[in-house]
């Protein structure tokens, strides 16, 4: 996943530029507000949500409440916006797996992503670390390609379930460098990690903060980040395109959504205070804390990416045959 500076910097420009909004947006918030997660509390979706939650509160005067309705992989809450009036009021918080993936493999996807949904912007990006047993026999991303070609169908990829971003970046490593990999999902990120830890299953793709901790202690190697750059909290770990496998860039992102049919100076006016508000020292660096790039980009710069968001997903599910059970 790539967001520059140069990108993150216009962006914040717009936001700062978009001051005349017509009185409908100026009018708005007037009552409560609802921010819909697809996932339980405490995890990173659902962080990111509630410290924006805190901050439109303290911006707008009113009630922003956080609703998690979990299932599904998320489509669940994604479909209960998609089902909302397009008035601002409810709104959706939800990382690219639920949006660009899930209605690809689920069977039937109760609404079309880049028609049911207005992006308004990108908050966080987090690349993920690729880490092993410490007696897995890889020093380095080079060396584990290496292993992997020499022993195809040999290595096994756990995951925290079908369709998660490290499942599919897995798939996608497959697709692109022409590996043979075994999938091996969990029913979430932690079993994952545990079963790598005690070397039960091979590899992991995993959001830094998830696994630094075992890397620190020497629990787990990591072979290489998924990011742009070197994350901060992972600095001696290179990125894929240094190791000179390709510019293959990853992330799990989380998005801020409205339904379809919103007014634009609306979009425009919660995107712009989404943005000033995540941009004040004290909140970003709770986000920076824990791991988070952020990203803040346009809603049209949000529309286009997510449109080629859906697009590689799709590649990586079709030349997988990724279904959902």
């Amino acid at each position: 996943m790539k967001f520059t500076r140069r990108a993150v910097a216009g962006s914040l420009v717009a936001a700062a530029a978009s001051t005349a909004l017509p009185a409908f947006g100026q009018a708005f918030p007037n009552k409560s507000v609802k921010i819909v997660v697809g996932f339980a509390p405490g995890g990173g979706t659902d962080f990111v949500t509630r410290v924006l939650a805190d901050a439109l509160k303290d911006r707008w005067g009113q009630t922003v409440m956080v609703e998690n309705r979990t299932g599904a992989s998320g489509m669940l809450a994604a479909e209960q916006v998609v089902r909302a009036a397009p008035d601002g009021y409810t709104l959706l918080v939800s990382p690219q797996t639920s949006i660009a993936v899930a209605p690809q493999i689920f069977a039937k996807s109760p609404y079309d992503p880049l028609k049911d949904l207005t992006p308004i912007t990108i908050l966080t990006s987090t690349p993920m670390l690729l880490v092993a047993h410490p007696t897995f026999p890889a020093a380095n991303f080079a060396e584990f390609l290496a292993y992997v070609r020499a022993n195809p169908e040999k290595v096994s990829f756990a995951s925290g379930g079908i369709g998660s971003s490290p499942h599919m970046t897995s798939e996608l490593l497959n697709m692109q460098l022409n590996l043979k990999t075994v999938h091996v999902p969990y029913r979430g990120e932690q079993p994952a990690i545990a079963d790598v830890m005690g070397n039960q299953v091979g590899v992991l793709f995993a959001n830094i903060p998830a696994v630094m901790p075992q890397v620190q202690a020497g629990k787990l190697k990591a072979l290489v980040t998924t990011g742009e750059t070197r994350s901060p909290l992972a600095p001696d770990v290179p990125t894929i395109k240094e190791s000179g496998a390709g510019d293959i860039v990853t992330a799990t992102w989380n998005g801020l959504y409205g339904p379809a049919g919103m007014a634009p100076e609306l979009v425009q006016k919660i995107y712009t205070d989404a943005t000033q508000v995540l941009n004040q020292p004290a909140v970003r660096d709770r986000l920076v804390a824990a791991g988070s790039d952020m990203v803040l980009n346009t809603p049209q710069q949000f529309q286009t990416y997510l449109r080629a968001e859906v697009t590689r997903w799709g590649q990586v599910v079709k030349a997988a045959n990724i279904r959902a059970e």
